[in-house]
Order: C-alpha cells, then structure tokens, then sequence
C-alpha cells in the first residue's frame, strides 16, 4: 500500500477551541483557562457534517462533562444528534462489572435506546448488527496512561468497524490523568498483540485517547474518518488533579489517582502468583502473598533508593470473592509514591518482581499473562536470566524514541 492510499481515507477534523468555521470558539475570560473535556467541546459546535446524524455511543461511567453529566443524556437531548445506540465496553456502561465478566445486552432505561455488550463479541469489537442503524460512532472512555488498558483497545476495534461500515468516527477526548510528559517501557512486539495491547506502543505512552487515535489511524493503517474533538486548555504537564474536572473510577479496581500512579506497573503482578491488590481496598497501590516477606524485601528494596518511591511492609485483608489468595489476610508491600513526577512505575515493578523471586525461588510463578501484559517475552526471560538491568535500560532508550516519533499526533503543548 502507498503512503498516498494509506493516508486518502484518513481524513482527521480537530475539533479545538479556535474561531475557524466548524470549530469550537474558546471560551470568554476568565474561564479560558479551564480544562474543557471534548464532550463539551464538541457539543459546543457539532461539525456540520455531523449534524442530524443518528449516533452510536461508546462510553460508561467515565463519559460525563465539568458537572457531572452523562454522555448519554447530553447526546440524547441535543439537537443536531440522534442517540440510537449505545455501546458497552469491559466492565460495563456503569462501570461496575468486575474484570473479563461477561455483560449482556440491555435496554437503557432513562433514555429507551438498546445497550450493545463488546464483551460478547468474538473480537470484542463492534458487530454489524450493532450498527445497522448508526451514522456515526462517538467514543468517550477515559483513559488512565498505560497500554494494557482495554479500552484503548476497543477504541481501535471500533474505529476498524466504522471503517467497513463508511461512517466517521469521533473520539471526544479526555486528559492523559497521569500528565503527557513521562514515557516509559518498551514498545509491545507485534507478535505478542492482544486485548490488553494491540499496537507498538510503551507501557506508559503519556497521550491522550485523542492522540493515540490520531496514532492508530495513521502510523497503524486503520485509515478511518477520524474527528478528534479536543480538551480545551489541557497541557502536557497537568494530572488530573491539575485539571479541576470531576474524578470518576474509570473501573472498579482502579480508584483513586494514587492507584494510577502506580497500575501502568503494578498491572504487571497480574501475570505472577502475587496478587496486585485486587479485592483489597487499595488495588494496584499494593501487592502481597501469603508466603512473602514483606519486611525483608521493603528493606532491599528501600535501600536502593528508587526515584519517587518507598515501600511498606503491611498486611492486607483480601476479599473471598478475589481470584488470588481469597478471604486471606496476607504480607503486603504498599507503594508510597513520594515524587511523582520522578517515579517510574514500570522500571519499579519490575526490579520488585525480580527482587521477590530472587528472595522466594520456591514460592514465586509466573502466571500465563505475563507476556501479553508486559508486551513481549524479554521481562519473563531477563528476569530468569539475570539480566533485568540491561533490558530496562534498553526500554528507557525505546521510550526517548518514541517521544519523538509521536510528535506528529500530539494535540496539546
């Protein structure tokens, strides 16, 4: 395929806070400097082309304005849309769904118009049948800055679905919570792509789900008709509670800013038999098992003086219904960041993996995930090998590369 075909059907309208036609004006002073979700922006002024057209809607939870509101309900009462469509991503359109449940089709009960599961599908992205009667696919889901989340995922499978079917698709973007600077980790080897990351990007990329939209469609070949309506007044250096806007648990697990912090690493406990805090009241903060000596590996892992973080040695009572180490009170470590902006979660976790089974042979396992969660085999076999060290180096170099090759698909200073 040619650059020339490759990019014709990509055809990308940024919706942003300027005064050219069929864009968003910026609003009055003093209010230009509050950070504007692209729901806002976007229904400010719905692109002409846009107008009329009957919508399918991809969000939960996490899809609201400054006040609160929902997605949904300014969709389905705004004039120059029709919502006939709504669709549910991992965990549901509430967001109260645990982990890989299965959620069933339902019927929105404020606004009568049908709820389409993607976690029934085959590939979980959008079926045909789901949209039969949509001109338009609009995605709101909020990001949380690391590539194993699956919503990023179903983004991609959505945006590949409107390709086929001819119809624009419009990402209303949000805030990268965890700030748009820090990158970190490697870039996922394609021959390991999954669910929890189908494109070449780092553990932790620092863009927004606008921007890797932007990324996909065109670096990836989706090619789809692509509107990105931006956050207003958003800048790289901001986290989430720069930003003024609203906090919604983008899952059940992930709870806090804290949490965030810390999960584009702590996911990677999910592919050991540690238990990454789950069922707990403080998940991907914290990690345990009932054979770990966390006194001992907290003083290791003090000492060596990692950037942002401590540890402490706590005990954790788990939930009966957890997948690991249920209705147990276990040994714990607590991730105590302490600079964030100095902290790498990725390069922290995984010295504390080898750390943990360098001090417990016998007790630590790998579990079946662990290669797609961390993108490639290098992790589990560096850490076998002894050689974590230089790999983590190498990722930091893949990182500095890939500041610079996303450089054409940043919206925002």
């Amino acid at each position: 395929m040619t650059m020339r075909s490759l990019l014709a059907p990509a055809l990308l309208l940024l919706v942003t806070c300027t005064t050219t036609p069929d864009r968003v004006d910026a609003p009055a002073t003093p209010q230009a400097t509050v950070v504007r979700p692209g729901i806002e922006t976007f229904l400010a002024n719905v692109p002409a082309a846009l107008r009329g057209k009957r919508v399918g809607l991809i969000t939960n939870q996490s899809g609201i304005d400054r006040a609160g509101v929902s997605d949904i309900d300014l969709i389905a009462r705004h004039k120059d849309l029709k919502l006939v469509a709504l669709l549910a991503p991992e965990h549901g359109i509430r967001g109260t769904v645990e982990a890989g449940e299965t959620i069933n089709d339902e019927i929105d009960s404020k606004t009568g118009v049908p709820i389409y599961s993607l976690y029934v599908s085959e590939d979980r992205g959008p079926a045909p049948a789901m949209l039969k009667d949509v001109d338009v696919l609009v995605y709101d889901l909020q990001e949380v800055g690391g590539r194993t989340w699956t919503y990023v995922s179903t983004m991609a499978l959505a945006m590949q679905a409107a390709v086929r079917k001819g119809i624009p698709f419009v990402v209303l973007d949000h805030p990268n919570p965890i700030g748009g600077e820090i990158v970190e980790g490697a870039l996922l080897d394609p021959r390991f792509k999954s669910f929890v990351g189908m494109y070449p990007i780092p553990a932790r990329h620092g863009m927004t789900v606008g921007e890797l939209a932007k990324l996909f469609n065109v670096k990836y070949g989706i090619g789809a008709d692509l509107i990105v309506a931006a956050a207003a007044n958003w800048r790289r250096s901001q986290w989430m509670d720069d930003t003024g806007l609203p906090w919604v648990n983008p899952s059940p697990n992930l709870r806090s800013l804290a949490a965030l912090t810390s999960y584009p690493g702590t996911v990677y406990f999910e592919g050991t038999t540690l238990t990454e805090g789950r069922g707990t009241d403080r998940p991907f903060e914290q990690i345990g098992a009932p054979w770990l000596d966390a006194q001992a590996v907290a003083r290791t892992m003090n000492g060596r003086a990692l950037p942002g973080v401590r540890f402490e040695a706590i005990t954790m009572a788990v939930a009966p219904t957890a997948a690991k180490h249920p209705g147990q009170t276990i040994p714990a470590l607590r991730f105590v960041v302490t600079d964030r902006a100095a902290y790498r979660p990725v390069r922290t976790s995984l010295l504390l993996i080898d750390e943990i089974r360098r001090q417990h042979p016998r007790d630590f396992a790998w579990t079946g995930t662990i290669d797609r969660l961390t993108g490639s085999d290098k992790v589990r076999l560096a850490i076998e090998g002894g050689w974590l060290p230089r790999l983590l180096d190498e990722w930091d170099r893949e990182a500095m590369e890939f500041r610079a090759d996303r450089k054409p698909y940043l919206l925002y200073e």
